[in-house]
């Protein structure tokens, strides 16, 4: 958020990153990690940028540094930095400050919406060739049931959440888990900041054919929507205007595929009569 103020204040002020960088000290390549939120932010700097930039308001200089000591306070989710990689790191950021997050799964139930033994299964599914100690799966669990609570704090996130039919049918952690899952999805499903759609099987393929992805939307006009795709070894953050377009129409055309809230409903509770 303070990047993306300090670049408009920039470039409504006419100057270069270039000229930025030097003077606090820096170059343009350091300017373009500040504007975008991936580089620390020194007091000093962030002032000398903002009386090259013309603001001279002292409430606004306050509100400004005083947002630079935020940015540079560690999140809650930095505890659990020795179980996470890096480039989930960032993720984790933007997922606790969006205020719509669209979701499209094929694999596994989103992890804004597991319950603690479906995430257990997921968790120990992931190191199935070198399982992790118990104390650090339930860490890994705490840590995603932690995630879980933008959904019900004071100004409560919006999740869109899209799932392929087979997500509902693959039985992670078997039967029981998967019907403990499926009535929490449920439940979940009445919420009003909760959006839940399943495309179902018989409708055969659709539009989003590279996978999972999510998009965030930030409730701060500055700030660009991101998509974010998670591969195996690492993930992608897109937020160039362009990009993020294809990814906007792809979810919309999932969301017209995919069947309404209420067909969802009636899906997730034949599952649910059909399990053993």
């Amino acid at each position: 958020m303070l990047g993306a103020h300090l670049r408009r204040m920039r470039e409504e002020a006419g100057i270069s990153r270039a000229d930025a960088g030097w003077a606090i000290r820096g170059s343009e390549s350091k300017i373009s990690r500040l504007e975008l939120g991936r580089v620390g932010f020194k007091p000093r700097d962030v002032g000398d940028l903002l009386t090259l930039y013309g603001v001279t308001d002292p409430a606004e200089r306050a509100r400004l540094l005083d947002l630079a000591q935020q940015a540079n306070n560690p999140g809650w989710w930095q505890r659990y930095d020795d179980l996470t990689p890096t480039w989930f790191h960032s993720y984790l950021g933007l997922e606790e400050a969006a205020s719509l997050i669209r979701t499209f799964e094929v694999q596994f139930v989103p992890g804004l919406l597991q319950t603690p033994d479906y995430a257990r299964a997921v968790t120990q599914l992931g190191h199935a060739e070198a399982p992790l100690p118990k104390a650090e799966v339930d860490r890994l669990v705490a840590l995603r049931l932690a995630r879980q609570r933008i959904l019900t704090r004071g100004r409560a996130t919006r999740l869109w959440a899209i799932v392929d039919e087979v997500v509902l049918r693959r039985a992670i952690g078997g039967p029981r888990v998967l019907r403990d899952q499926l009535e929490h999805l449920l439940e979940l499903s009445s919420r009003s900041n909760i959006t839940l759609q399943v495309i179902p099987i018989d409708r055969g393929g659709y539009v989003a054919t590279g996978g999972a992805f999510s998009l965030m939307r930030f409730a701060d006009t500055d700030l660009p929507d991101v998509v974010y795709i998670e591969h195996l070894t690492s993930a992608v953050y897109l937020d160039k205007r362009e990009e993020v377009d294809k990814y906007v129409v792809t979810m919309d055309a999932l969301s017209i595929a995919a069947g309404t809230p209420r067909e969802t409903e009636d899906l997730l509770k034949n599952i649910i009569k059909s399990l053993p």
